[in-house]
C-alpha cells in the first residue's frame, strides 16, 4: 500500500536577549554549569516573575515577518508537567491566547513553490539541560542537570501539518531560520541549541483525508538530523502498517549515530498538561500603533531580497535563492556589488570558490579571511582585463592566506594578464609551428581542434595571455 507522509514542525528559537524572560540572569551560552541562576528562574518559593519587554518585541516581529496576525491581548499560562530540567514543575508558556497566529511562509523545493501555514507563535521559557552520561538518554546510566538555560526566552513556531517530505520540512526550517536571522531576533546557532525542532510525523493511505496516528521526535538541532529522522520514521511507520500493526502515539528520540528513532514515552495531549492562566503575570496588551511601528522597523526579508536580486541585478531565481538563504551571505553579496563588482560574477564567486573554502575550513561567511571589499576589488580586476578568471582562482587562493589587497598580490606574483598583441602573437606562431597535427585537423574542417592550440598557448604564457585575444589571433594565423 502506498502512503502519504504528513509532517508538522514545532520550531523552538532562543531569542537573543541579554537577560532571561522573567528575571535578570544572563543568557550567555557556555557559562559554567548552574552559575546563571537565581531564585526566580529556579522557582524558589515566594518569588515573582516580571516579563522582559524585549521578548515581547522580538515575538511580535517574528509574527509580523511570517505573516501572522498579532493578538492585541495575549496571556501567559502554566504548562504543568514533571521533568528534572523543570525546577518549578511547570513551564510558563502560552496556550489559548498566544502572541501571534495564522501566518504562512513560502518554500521552494526543486523549483516547486509551496505555502506552509503557521498555526501560531507563542512565547515561553526554556527548560534546563540534562547532561547525559551516555550518547543519548536511552543508553545513559545517569544524568546531571544544568539550570543555566532555564528561563532563557523562547518563541515556539508551530506549523500546520502541511509538509509531505523530509525535503519540504528542511526547506521550511531553513526559511524560518533565515527570517529569524534577517530580523535579528535569534542567533540561530543550531549547534548551541538556539534553534531546534520537534517533528510530528504520521502516515495515511494516498487519497485518504483523515490523518493517521502521529509520533513526535524532540530536540532535533541540525538539518541533516531533521531529514534523517523524518525519513527513518516514515520507513518505520510504513513497515508497521504493512505488517498489520498499529502506530502508537508516542514521543521518540533520534539517535544520529545509528540513524534510528527510539521510543521514549507515550505522547501527551494538551489536556494532560492541565494548562491554567499564570496568576503572577499580567496579560500582554499591544496597541495597533505599536504593532505598526514594529512592522515598519522590519528589514528587507529573504523573499523580498531574492526578488530584488532578480529584478534589479538580473540574477537567476536559483542564484538569488542561494545568496539570500542567510542574512550574512546576502549582506556579503550586497557589499561585494557595492564595491563595484558585477552582480553575476559576484554571485558565482560567492557560491563557488568562497563557499568551497568556507566549507573546507568549517567557518561561516562572516569569519571569511576574504571580506566583501577584497572580493569586489578582485572581481573588478577580472572585469578590467588585468587578470583572467583562471588567474583569479590563483589570486583568490592567495588572498585566503594573505591579507594584502588583490592588486598587490597580482603584481607580487607576476600574474598580470598579457594583453600585448605582439607578445601573444609570438607565442601563437610558436605553438602553431610545434603542433602540425592540430593545425592540419583545423584546416581540414575540424574547428574544435583550435581548443588544443588555445590550451598550448595558455600553458606557454603560464595562463596569463588574454583568452579572447588568443582565440582571435589563432583564428587569424590559421586562416591567413
Amino acid at each position: 500500500m502506498k502512503y502519504e507522509a504528513v509532517i508538522g514542525l514545532e520550531i523552538h528559537s532562543e531569542l537573543k536577549t541579554d537577560t532571561k524572560i522573567f528575571c535578570g540572569c544572563k543568557t550567555t551560552f557556555g557559562a559554567e554549569q548552574n552559575t546563571h541562576v537565581c531564585p526566580v528562574c529556579l522557582g524558589l518559593p515566594g518569588v515573582l516573575p516580571a516579563v522582559n519587554k524585549k521578548v515581547v518585541e522580538f515575538a511580535i516581529k517574528a509574527g509580523l515577518a511570517t505573516g501572522c496576525t498579532i493578538n492585541k491581548y495575549s496571556k501567559f499560562d502554566r504548562k504543568n508537567y514533571y521533568y528534572p530540567d523543570l525546577p518549578k514543575n511547570w513551564q510558563t508558556s502560552q496556550y489559548d491566547l498566544p502572541i501571534a497566529e495564522h501566518g504562512a511562509v513560502e518554500i521552494d523545493v526543486d523549483g516547486q513553490k509551496k505555502t506552509i501555514r503557521l498555526t501560531r507563535i507563542h512565547m515561553e521559557e526554556d527548560a534546563g539541560k540534562l547532561v547525559h552520561s551516555g550518547a543519548t538518554i536511552k543508553d545513559s546510566a545517569a544524568s546531571n542537570v544544568d539550570y543555566n538555560r532555564t528561563g532563557v526566552p523562547l518563541i515556539e513556531i508551530v506549523s500546520e501539518p502541511d509538509m509531505r517530505s523530509a525535503a519540504e520540512a528542511r526547506a521550511y526550517m531553513e526559511k524560518i531560520k533565515a527570517i529569524l536571522e534577517y530580523i535579528d531576533v535569534s542567533n540561530c546557532h543550531m549547534e548551541e541549541g538556539n534553534l531546534r525542532a520537534d517533528i510530528n510525523v504520521s502516515l495515511r493511505p494516498v487519497g485518504q483525508k483523515e490523518l493517521g496516528t502521529r509520533t513526535e521526535m524532540k530536540n532535533i538541532n541540525s538539518f541533516k538530523a531533521l531529514e534523517d529522522a523524518i525519513n527513518y520514521e516514515i520507513e518505520r511507520q510504513a513497515e508497521v502498517l504493512d505488517d498489520g500493526g498499529v502506530i502508537v502515539q508516542e514521543t521518540r528520540t533520534f539517535d544520529p549515530e545509528r540513524g534510528v528513532t527510539l521510543s521514549m514515552r507515550s505522547k501527551e495531549d494538551a489536556h494532560d498538561y492541565r494548562y491554567m492562566p499564570e496568576p503572577d503575570l499580567p496579560p500582554i496588551i499591544t496597541t495597533d500603533e505599536e504593532i505598526e511601528n514594529y512592522r515598519k522597523s522590519l528589514p528587507e526579508l529573504p523573499d523580498a531580497a531574492a526578488a530584488r536580486l532578480q529584478n534589479e541585478l538580473g540574477l537567476s531565481a536559483y542564484d538569488a535563492g542561494v545568496i539570500t538563504s542567510s542574512r550574512q551571505s546576502a549582506e556579503y553579496f550586497d557589499a561585494t556589488v557595492k564595491e563595484g563588482a558585477d552582480a553575476k560574477l559576484a554571485a558565482n564567486w560567492i557560491m563557488g570558490d568562497l563557499a568551497k573554502n568556507l566549507n573546507a575550513d568549517g567557518i561561516t561567511i562572516e569569519n571569511s579571511p576574504v571580506d566583501a571589499k577584497r572580493l569586489g576589488e578582485m572581481i573588478k580586476l577580472i572585469e578590467k582585463g588585468t587578470i583572467s578568471s583562471k588567474i583569479g582562482k590563483k589570486v583568490f587562493a592567495e588572498m585566503w592566506k594573505n591579507p594584502d589587497p588583490p592588486e598587490k598580490i597580482v603584481k607580487d606574483l607576476g600574474l598580470v594578464q598579457i594583453t600585448d598583441t605582439a607578445a601573444i602573437e609570438a607565442i601563437v606562431k610558436e605553438v602553431i609551428a610545434k603542433n602540425e597535427k592540430a593545425v592540419a585537423d583545423y584546416k581540414s574542417g575540424n574547428k574544435k581542434a583550435i581548443g588544443a592550440l588555445v590550451g598550448q598557448v595558455m600553458k606557454a604564457s603560464k595562463g596569463k595571455a588574454n583568452p579572447q585575444m588568443v582565440n582571435e589571433l589563432l583564428a587569424k594565423n590559421l586562416e591567413g
